[in-house]
């Protein structure tokens, strides 16, 4: 239940959440030398030439950053989705942990081929059918990866204050062995990988935290086995007072009929 709430997380404007989270395990910084990670750049793309990516990889961890798309056509992605995508309310936009229920600290969406479901937060869901903005981005990731993708699910952060607490994309509904890619607009945020022997008071040992910045239009593959061995999260910045929305891309098994 943890996966949607930060627990004990602070209310804007306090700061606490934040000075724990800097207070914690020695992180391993995209860009930085040091830590556990390692990270080297790369000429060739995981599926064509074009872009400049960057290697990131620890024990159990192996992701893929670049920035897909420029600032003027990644600001014109991030209007059209303001526009256009249609995010839950009422049910669909609370969680319920250890009996009461709470508002999920940012916006969700879900789109998708036809016939798809897919269960998180307690709720099982089918998509939306795609809207021609994120199936141009969808088309861009597949482009630069060479992966396919038949599901996308859309978080809009308004600020600093919304959040999400350390999860794992493991569903069962998910291909095996298959990435996630994701894409972020609008403001910088940065994004925490802990491993899974490293977290909570039963910890069996210290491994470094691995933080990411995620630009505006930038792409973070997850490959596998990295949702096997690390959590992430999306922690609260109070200082950040502008939205970013962030596209999850899927490969999701249709459900046998």
């Amino acid at each position: 239940m943890d996966r949607f709430l930060v627990k004990g997380a602070p209310k804007c404007p306090l700061g606490k959440g934040e000075k724990q989270e800097e207070a914690g395990a020695e992180a391993a910084t995209l860009g930085e030398d040091g830590g556990s990670a390692r990270k080297r750049p790369r000429r060739e793309p995981p599926g064509s030439a074009g872009h400049s990516w960057r290697h990131i990889q620890a024990e159990g961890l192996d992701c893929d950053y670049t920035v897909l798309f420029g600032k003027a056509e990644a600001d014109g992605i991030f209007r059209e989705l303001e526009e256009e995508v249609e995010y839950f309310t009422g049910a669909l936009a609370r969680v319920q942990v250890f009996g009461k229920w709470h508002d999920v600290p940012r916006k969700q969406a879900t789109y998708g081929d036809a016939g798809l479901t897919y269960a998180f937060s307690g709720l099982t869901l089918s998509p939306r059918p795609w809207i021609p903005v994120l199936e141009r981005v969808r088309e861009r990731v597949s482009g630069a990866t060479g992966q396919t993708f038949n599901f996308v699910l859309v978080n809009r952060y308004k600020d600093g204050c919304d959040h999400i607490g350390e999860h794992r994309d493991d569903e069962r509904e998910l291909a095996p062995g298959s990435p996630i890619a994701s894409v972020s607009f609008g403001a910088c945020r940065d994004f925490c990988f802990r491993h899974k022997d490293s977290r909570g008071k039963a910890r069996s040992r210290d491994v470094a935290v691995v933080r990411l910045e995620l630009a505006h239009g930038s792409l973070l593959m997850m490959n596998h086995p990295t949702n096997t061995h690390w959590y992430h999260s999306l922690p609260v910045r109070r200082k950040i007072l502008a939205p970013r929305v962030n596209l999850t891309f899927r490969r999701v098994v249709p459900t046998k009929k």
